[in-house]
């Protein structure tokens, strides 16, 4: 994600598959992007595609605004020659698609396209090859931002930090960091995701906070805290990992310790949870487990904060299909 003395650089690191050591830089000499985060792979198409997060050297302080208006943050898509290893396109999301973090390509290996979370507008981007061959995005979900008193800026966006897309290709799932919730999408048509099921799992707008929403065109009232197994979650939904059979999803709560201690400090105090969220894959819908909490706080050496979750034997989130 970056240079020695922090600025951004979208490069690679390739590893032996046996015996994890290093062998160097994966993409060309000259070939890094300006920005990394995140990327996904298709062989069958000999693509990959990688997103774009910031410098190191901004990010690594907390979050400020003016970082983004001088271009420390990136807003762009790279499309990279799985075979050569060289950058052959790059997308412009523009503001709207400003930080996008994780990118997802659809799990039937002969679809090329997926999506990609962008975090500051709080937006979701269908990327496809198109009829040329080239490859192209477009924002297909926007969340609006929260008009607010009590907070850091005038108005709150929902962070969309984590995608991910069930197994069947029929969901696609998000989290909203700041706004606290988790929505589920019907993607069967691509071009037009339908909300059909969200859940509220803490967050920064909820009852009798210090934060007053002034404006919200989604909610009639501000959400209750939740209290899980005697423990109020503190932070919110963030990292996201769904079971096999698409009925349990899974989620942590810390994004990165310089922004949990920014924007969450209490959960930095009290530890990260991991809570289940049961799912209907049928027609929908999302429900907490009220009796499952792995609480990190309490581990011997914590509080810890939880972050990515990930299944031994592949999972939604790393599993290619060839």
């Amino acid at each position: 994600m970056g240079d020695p003395s922090g600025n951004g650089k979208g490069g690679f690191v390739l590893l032996d598959g046996e015996t994890f050591e290093v062998i160097g830089n994966w993409e060309q000499p000259g070939e890094a992007a300006p920005f990394g985060y995140d990327f996904w792979y298709q062989p069958r198409h000999n693509v990959m595609i990688s997103t774009e997060w910031g410098a190191p050297k901004a990010l690594g302080n907390g979050f400020n605004p003016a970082d983004v208006k001088a271009g420390h943050y990136g807003q762009r898509l790279h499309v990279w020659d799985w075979t050569t290893h060289k950058r052959i396109q790059t997308l412009d999301l523009g503001e709207e698609g400003a930080i996008p973090l994780e990118i997802r390509f659809l799990h039937d290996p002969a679809a090329a396209e997926g999506f990609v979370g962008c975090a500051l507008q709080s937006t979701v981007f269908h990327f496809y090859k198109t009829r040329k061959g080239d490859w192209a995005a477009e924002k297909v979900i926007q969340i609006p931002s929260k008009k607010v008193e009590g907070w850091a800026l005038p108005e709150m966006p929902g962070l969309i930090t984590d995608i991910l897309i069930s197994l069947d290709d029929r969901f696609l799932y998000f989290s909203n960091w700041l706004h606290g919730d988790i929505r589920q999408y019907d993607i069967t048509d691509r071009k037009n995701p339908r909300m059909v099921g969200q859940v509220f799992l803490g967050g920064s707008i909820l009852k009798n906070g210090p934060v007053k929403l002034l404006e919200d065109k989604e909610l009639d009232s501000q959400p209750t805290p939740r209290i899980l197994k005697g423990k109020r979650v503190q932070g919110g939904p963030q990292m996201l990992q769904l079971s096999l059979d698409g009925r349990r999803l899974y989620v942590t709560t810390s994004l990165y310790s310089a922004w949990d201690k920014q924007f969450y400090p209490d959960l930095v105090k009290e530890g990260s949870v991991m809570m289940q969220i049961d799912v209907d894959t049928d027609k929908g819908g999302l429900k907490l487990n009220e009796n499952f909490l792995v609480d990190f706080g309490a581990e011997p050496d914590g509080p810890a904060l939880a972050h990515e979750l990930r299944y031994p034997g592949g999972d939604c989130t790393s599993d290619i299909w060839l």
